[in-house]
């Protein structure tokens, strides 16, 4: 199950990237401009940001086979649309289903390890699936450009649908959503088997309502509200440096070609995909603890922007900054761990809603700090750059208060 949900997950981030990619035969397919291909971009994000509570309530009620399997055909469909599209509207129309398709494989998968798997094992996996994650978006550039170059870009998006038919079939003829439907005893029976414990009381949430879920998640205080006011700048932090502003300041300020900028920010990927299995391992095995590992990530990804500040008009060095963006990635990783510490404190019933709602907070972040940056940026100097850097630091320093003032429930010991 994990196996080919981690596979749909891949390819979540591999059609995240694709517009990019295929960017300049759109253009000259469909005689758009670069503003059409930003906005084809970002109707991913905004459909992605709008259904993550839906997906956590549907991953809650409906059931993650149900919902996986569902969407991600519906990912297919909009694959399919786009690649038999004759004019750009129905491209937008086909990436729009592709971003509600995908936007419900997350949250599911989360749901599923939460039912699945122990408590010690879940930061793990989560970070295991991030990495795959950004496998898939690291490994789409150059087989997209390949494929495109050599078939015709809207035959790749046809082939991208028969791929996604593929999981959206193995999903639903692999995945089950927990253990009874399959005759096996659930995690919580085998840890008070093994414990001695057999008076467990499991939570009776299952009969929760939807405003009961949201209610219970969004008014418990700073059980949420301190990670999501984190996770918004945290995440919005890493999207304003790496999806926006990092490679025009290379340009603008460093005068660095293409092919510099984009090997420097490579390493961004490289450090995140070293980092997520790493912090959920050192969360789950060695330190025992979520927001520890979430501390010391926050502190050191707070340092890491405040290199970026200093460093911004004194130093033109690729390879410091082939350093600099490695330990971003790193660092700004460990915030896999967040999804594990917000599913430990509710009840495991509703922990699709509880991650959908702190799923909510980085996109929103994102989008947020990415206009206002914008707005910020009077003129391509390196003082408008260093602004903006300064301005990102004060952020992380806000968030990571938030992070000290987050509860966790302390892990057992096995």
């Amino acid at each position: 199950m994990f196996g080919i949900l981690a596979f749909a997950y891949f390819f979540v981030y591999f059609h995240r990237v694709s517009p990019a990619v295929v960017s300049n035969f759109l253009q000259i397919s469909l005689g758009v401009g670069a503003a059409s291909i930003a906005v084809l971009s970002s109707i991913y994000f905004y459909a992605y940001t709008v259904m993550q509570l839906p997906s956590g309530l549907l991953a809650d009620k409906w059931g993650p086979r149900r919902t996986v399997s569902a969407f991600t055909l519906l990912a297919a469909t909009g694959a399919f649309l786009t690649g038999v599209a004759t004019n750009f509207e129905l491209v937008m129309l086909g990436r729009l289903l592709i971003g509600i398709g995908v936007a419900a494989v997350y949250i599911p998968i989360m749901k599923i390890l939460a039912t699945w798997y122990r408590k010690n094992e879940f930061a793990s996996l989560s970070g295991i699936l991030l990495a795959v994650g950004n496998l898939g978006g690291l490994s789409a550039a150059g087989p997209l450009v390949l494929m495109s170059e050599a078939f015709g870009w809207q035959q790749v998006f046809i082939i991208l649908g028969i791929i996604t038919t593929i999981i959206a079939a193995a999903a639903w003829i692999i995945t089950r959503d927990r253990p009874s439907e399959l005759s096996l005893p659930t995690i919580q029976e085998i840890e008070d088997e093994e414990s001695g414990r057999m008076d467990s009381n499991p939570s009776t949430s299952e009969t929760l309502s939807m405003k009961q879920a949201l209610r219970m998640t969004f008014g418990s205080g700073r059980r949420f509200w301190p990670l999501a006011i984190w996770f918004f700048f945290t995440y919005g932090s890493m999207m304003v440096y790496q999806g926006l502003w990092a490679g025009p300041f290379f340009k603008d300020v460093m005068g660095w070609d293409n092919a510099t900028i984009g090997t420097v920010l490579t390493f961004i990927g490289i450090g995140m995909i070293v980092s997520c299995p790493i912090s959920g391992y050192i969360s789950d095995k060695i330190l025992r603890s979520r927001r520890k590992v979430l501390i010391i990530g926050a502190v050191t990804y707070t340092i890491v922007w405040a290199a970026i500040w200093l460093m911004a008009g004194h130093t033109d060095s690729v390879e410091a900054y082939m350093v600099v963006n490695f330990l971003f990635g790193f660092f700004g990783g460990f915030f896999i761990v967040s999804y594990a510490q917000v599913k430990e404190l509710f009840p495991i019933a509703i922990v699709g809603t509880t991650t959908a709602a702190l799923n909510i907070f980085p996109f929103a972040g994102g989008a947020i700090l990415q206009q206002v940056t914008g707005l910020m940026l009077i003129d391509r100097s390196v003082a408008s750059y260093q602004g903006i850097w300064l301005f990102m630091l004060v952020c992380m320093v806000l968030a990571t208060a938030m992070v000290f003032l987050s509860k966790e429930r302390t892990l057992s010991a096995e």
